[in-house]
This record gives structure tokens, sequence and C-alpha cells, in this order.
């Protein structure tokens, strides 16, 4: 069935109600009709001259039906009997026009308040793997830290390394800088091991040497880009194997592997702190353009915690320390470890990227747990040295 079979349809407008009264003259409709004609025509349509609310009829009742069934998708409310003729097609007689059979949702439509649930507060990473991660680094650096500290300084090799092929990975991909890997690699596991060695010395040595050996390395290319690549070189250099040195000078005094526990201790502290305190009372932002999840009761939590956990092991663990000194390095801590993790957000930001890595599930890459150690490692060398010396 088409529509010519029944006659030429309306130029505007469309069948309304029984209750609106009787219309002339009309083609026979019923049942059948009706079914068949919603499933097989399409909305005819608008005359030009007649106005979006429909003709001579006021705007509220225009605005009242399109709020009606007819507009939600619904059956009319009543069919034209079957000798019910069309209505005047003139269009001051057609108060409305005509509407889809499917009409679109207005995008600005407000919606119902039942129609949004509310939503849980989301950890947003996968807690399970991410403990578990966490647990198995913990056994392996504490094993390697009291069995032989020549196997810890390995493992912090091993992390810089990582570290920086991922840093210089990500910077090529997402902005094409090439900051050249191999004497990054190398002259970073030389720093970590000179530091441990031959202390704040052989580190700035072996940071300078890294430094010359990127400038040359890099001269073996096209000069495009040559300042932007060396200058990204210089800075991975620092920001990774350089922060990186001061663990392994903590490791030379007496106490050396207690010093690197509180370090990590504390650390871990102030980030559980942050989260713990943030995801469950954290309302005002710290820093939204750079890490919108970062809330000022979060950096309170962090601070609270560190410094609770800092009086503890330093009264405990560190050889002539005292409660009121752990006071001073937990605080210390919780600011540069915020600090070092709203710096990695900001990298990561600019870079348009969530992780550096995948390499640690539910933590992200290796430089994603190093955000915020790397920045607190000089921290605290620098204090215990102060409150205990460096022996």
């Amino acid at each position: 069935m088409n529509d010519s079979s029944w006659g030429a349809p309306p130029q505007a407008g469309y069948w309304g109600p029984s209750d609106r009264g009787p219309a002339q003259g009309a083609d026979p409709a019923g049942p059948a009709y009706d079914a068949h004609y919603a499933q097989q025509t399409r909305p005819m349509p608008i005359v030009p001259d007649v106005p979006e609310h429909g003709g001579g009829q006021d705007d509220d009742q225009g605005t009242a039906r399109l709020s009606g069934p007819l507009f939600r998708d619904e059956p009319f409310d009543a069919q034209p009997a079957r000798d019910e003729p069309y209505r005047d097609q003139t269009p001051s007689a057609q108060p409305y026009a005509a509407v889809p059979q499917n009409p679109e949702p207005m995008p600005d439509a407000p919606q119902p308040a039942h129609s949004q649930p509310p939503q849980k507060k989301s950890a947003g990473r996968d807690l399970g793997s991410a403990i578990g991660v966490g647990v198995g680094l913990g056994v392996v650096i504490i094993a390697s830290l009291f069995v032989v500290k020549a196997v810890f300084v390995g493992v912090v090799v091993v992390a810089v390394v990582v570290g920086l092929w991922e840093l210089t990975k990500r910077l090529e991909e997402r902005k094409g800088i090439k900051a050249p890997l191999v004497p990054l690699a190398i002259g970073g596991a030389a720093m970590v091991v000179a530091g441990y060695a031959r202390g704040a010395e052989g580190a700035w040595v072996a940071m300078a040497l890294t430094a010359l050996a990127v400038l040359v390395w890099r001269m073996t290319e096209p000069p495009e880009g040559y300042l932007r690549d060396v200058t990204a070189g210089l800075f991975a250099a620092f920001y990774v194997p350089f922060l990186a040195t001061f663990v392994t000078m903590m490791l030379m005094a007496d106490d050396g592997a207690w010093r690197v526990l509180v370090f990590l201790i504390l650390t871990v502290v102030s980030d559980t702190g942050a989260y713990a305190v943030g995801w469950r009372f954290g309302k005002r932002k710290l820093a939204p353009r750079i890490s919108p999840g970062k809330t000022r009761e979060g950096l309170l939590g962090a601070v609270g915690f560190a410094m609770a956990a800092g009086a503890l092991c330093t009264q405990f663990l560190i050889d002539d320390g005292t409660w009121w000194q752990g006071l001073l390095l937990g605080l210390a801590v919780a600011v540069s470890a915020t600090l070092g993790d709203l710096g990695e957000s900001m990298i990561k930001r600019d870079l348009g990227i969530k992780d550096m890595g995948t390499l640690l599930p539910g933590h992200g890459g290796i430089m994603d747990r190093l955000d915020s150690l790397l920045p607190t490692a000089p921290v605290v060398w620098l204090l215990l040295v102060i409150f205990v010396g460096s022996g």
C-alpha cells in the first residue's frame, strides 16, 4: 500500500484526536488503515508559510501539544472515525506542525532526576593488581636491601634504565622528541653506581660526563631538532638517574639500609594517606588544571600520615634519631612527594597520556611509581645528614 491509494495527504499538520470536534470531507480511516499507515508513511513536510507552532493558534497551545503523547512516540489518544474528513488545510485551521513519528530527543532537554543513578566513587585502577604488584616489589626491594647492598644497587640501576626508556619512548611518540637513549642509559647506570661508590662527588662527575655524551651522540644525526633533543636528554638525565643517586648515597652510611627503608616507608605512607583521605573526604581541588583527582584534604592526609610514620621510624629505626626530627622529616616527605606527583602529572598532561607505561599492572609504568620517590630522595638524604650525620 502506498500513500496515493488514499488520496493526497495534507500539506501540513496531522489528524487531531477526536475530542477536537468533527472535521470535513475525508478519506475513510479505520483500525487496519491506521496501523498500516503509521508504519508505511512518512511525516508530511511543513508548508513554508506555516509558523513553527502551527498557524492561527496561540503558542502555548502548540507548545503544550509538542509535549504530549505524540512527541513521546506514544499512540494517538484517539483516531478519527472512518467517515471523518480531513480537516481544513488552510494555515489558520492547522494548529500544529507535522511531528516525526520517531523524533530525536532534544539535546538540551532536562533529564528526570531519577534517570541518573548516583555514582559511587571509584579508585580508578584495579586495586587487586595494584596491591599485589606493590607487595611483590616491596619484597624484592627489602630482600635485596638487607641481604647484599650491591644487589639493591642493581635493582635501582634496572629501575632507572627502564624509567629512562619509558620517558624517552613517550617523548618520541607524542612530541617527536628523540632524546638519545643509549648514552642516557649507560650514563644513568654509571651515576647510580658512582653515587654509591664515591658519594655526591662521584654522582656529579658521572652527570657531567653523561651530559657530554648526550651532546656528542646527537651529532651523528641531522641538525634539525638538535637543541630540542639534547635539551630533553639533559632533562631526562637529571630527572631520573641523578635524583636516584641519592638513594644509593643513603646506603653508604652504617645504618644505610635502615635510612633507605625509612625513605621508602615515608613516601609510601604519604601516598597512601593522600589517597585514603582524599578518596573519602576530598572535596576541594588541590591543582585542578594539573591533577583533578588530588584534593586539599588528601594533602592534609598525606602530611598527617607521613608525620606520624616519620616520628615512629626516626625514633626506632635511625641511629641517634628522635621523634621530633621524624615529624619534620615526615612533613618534608609529604610536600616533596606531592610535588613530585604533580610534576609527573604535568609531564603526562603535556604528552596527552594517562600512564608512562604498562609494565606494572594496576600501577602503569616504572615512572608512574618513581614520580614521588625521585624528588623525595634528595630531601630525605639531606635532612638525615643534618639530623644524624652522614656516617
